[in-house]
């Protein structure tokens, strides 16, 4: 195959090493390259949220392999990974743990040079030293042992004769760590014990390191691939062999969070989740990104417009959300203008959240109401002069009629212009579904009455109620928990402060709490 000078000037491989699940264990390197390719090559060992990065006209394609099933054989993929180089692309090879340390990337690499295609190379946490860590097993410790190897448990099969030197790894006190060996564990045991490892060494098998869903099953040389046959262990699983596996007991931090082993669904929109997902991962969560909301622009700017034209004769603005806030000061932005147009105007606000929405526009809000509802808005308000007085309050298609309601009771001339619409999205993320039939989802979070009731309008209210049977539902207050009920839904959590982290200590509470 033959490529002009000016492809292959612009051609370019990048081996990335995605690391051993965490998607934030990629290094900042291996995100850029990801968000610069033009092609993305990724394998069974590279967690699928690092797709995230990639730039929405990339093209995505699969080359796993799965305890030997190939979904493309190693030729393949090096041919593959030439020929969408020499088309001039920028190519992201992305590869579970570290390309170099028993992830072939020496092989691809000289297929590269073969064929003339520029590579570079970016390191990964292989999984020996990522799944370890995350298990709480240090592979070195001055106390109890100063070397570590790494050998592979699954030789290539077209070699006559082993490689691994079973005694040296045997008769030292170096931690041994093998990859791909959970189908030869009885193999790779009996040698260690036959070259004279003691029989009681401790072991400890590590499956999906550094992910939610992490496994650890420790014993003895002696009995650990009888408890593996017993409980029905299986790959992907690295396994560490030494004294240092000791230690897990005392230096474990990751699977014993309070949230690990649990999955939840998390129904915000997709621009406004990571917040929340972040906050349910650092208590060991494993979080489906489930958005059954889309927050848009109003079908016309005209009512917010027109009022914005007008912003110096409202006495007060009421902003209710992050959203109304970011929809308001984008338009007030496009008349040509910035938040010294608001003048006299004075600001209230529902929740210290909306408040901080307000802050890089320099504003301060003069009254923040505590109870995260409407009725909020008029509690706060019920002392205030409002007769006469012009309210501006930008807000939600499908927001209540509380405030203007409230308000107008007190005197006040409200204006109440669309900001945003809720919109449903016309089906879930591929896997969701699939995740709530095979049971596999604990806990679905819902955060504001459309995302309960877009979720019901996607799937149809029986197949929820179906779906959803067996599962907790945790909402974030009242209003939410009423929509959950109308639709048939019993709600276990509500936390008693409106908030994202107060759902989440609800939420831990709740998974303490004697059953």
């Amino acid at each position: 195959m033959t490529m002009s000078t000016a492809s292959r000037n612009n051609c370019l491989v990048y081996l990335i090493g995605a690391g051993p699940g965490d998607p934030g264990l990629i290094t900042v390197r291996g995100r850029e390259c990801i968000a610069r390719a033009d092609v993305v090559i990724y394998d069974y060992l590279a967690n699928d949220e690092l797709l995230s990065f990639a730039r929405p006209d990339a093209e995505l394609i699969y080359a796993g392999k799965v305890g030997g099933q190939h979904n493309r054989a190693q030729w393949q993929i090096n041919e593959l990974l030439v020929r969408k180089a020499l088309e001039g692309r920028i190519v992201a090879r992305l590869k579970g743990g570290d390309p170099f340390v028993f992830g072939r990337g020496g092989e691809e690499c000289e297929a590269l040079v073969t064929a003339g295609v520029p590579f570079e190379v970016v390191p990964g946490v292989t999984a020996g030293i990522g799944a370890a860590a995350y298990a709480g097993i240090p592979l070195t410790h001055r106390n109890v042992t100063t070397s570590v190897a790494f050998v592979t448990g699954h030789e290539s099969p077209g070699k006559e004769s082993s490689d691994i030197d079973w005694e040296g790894l045997s008769l030292g006190s170096g931690t041994v760590v093998f990859y791909m060996g959970v189908k030869s564990l009885p193999h790779i045991t009996e040698n260690l014990m036959a070259h004279g490892r003691r029989a009681d060494t401790p072991v400890a098998l590590v499956r999906w390191g550094t992910r939610p869903e992490q496994e650890v099953l420790v014993g003895t040389l002696a009995d650990i691939a009888d408890k593996v046959r017993r409980t029905g262990f299986k790959a992907p699983a690295i396994t560490v062999v030494g004294e240092v596996v000791r230690l897990r007991e005392t230096l474990r931090w990751f699977d014993n969070r309070p949230l690990f082993g649990r999955s939840i669904m998390v129904t915000r929109a997709a621009d406004q989740a990571g917040e929340f997902s972040a906050m349910l991962r650092s208590l060991g969560a494993r979080v489906l990104e489930c958005p059954t909301i889309a927050i848009v622009p109003p079908e016309s700017w005209e009512d917010l417009d027109n009022a914005i034209s007008r912003i110096d004769t409202f006495d007060w603005a009421i902003f209710t959300s992050f959203n109304a806030v970011r929809f308001f000061f984008q338009r007030l932005a496009a008349a040509g203008r910035d938040s010294r147009a608001l003048g006299a105007c004075r600001i209230c606000v529902v929740g210290p959240k909306t408040a901080e929405a307000l802050a890089p526009y320099g504003i301060r809000p003069d009254l923040v109401a505590a109870d995260y509802k409407g009725e909020g808005v008029i509690d706060v308000l019920r002392d205030v002069p409002l007769a006469g007085k012009r309210v501006l309050f930008p807000k939600s298609d499908r927001a209540r009629d509380v405030i203007p309601t409230g308000l107008a009771a007190f005197g006040a001339q409200v204006e109440a212009p669309i900001a945003y619409r809720n919109a449903t999205p016309e089906a879930l993320p591929a896997g969701v579904v699939e995740e709530l039939e095979a049971r596999r989802v604990h806990c679905v979070t819902f955060t504001s009455s459309s995302t309960v009731q877009n979720l019901a309008a996607i799937l149809g209210e029986n197949r929820m109620l179906h779906l959803l049977e067996g599962v907790t539902i945790a909402s974030i207050g009242p209003i939410t928990s009423r929509s959950c009920r109308e639709l048939g839904l019993q709600v276990h959590i509500e936390p008693q402060e409106y908030t994202l982290a107060a759902l989440a200590a609800e939420m831990v509470r709740h998974v303490a709490a004697p059953a």
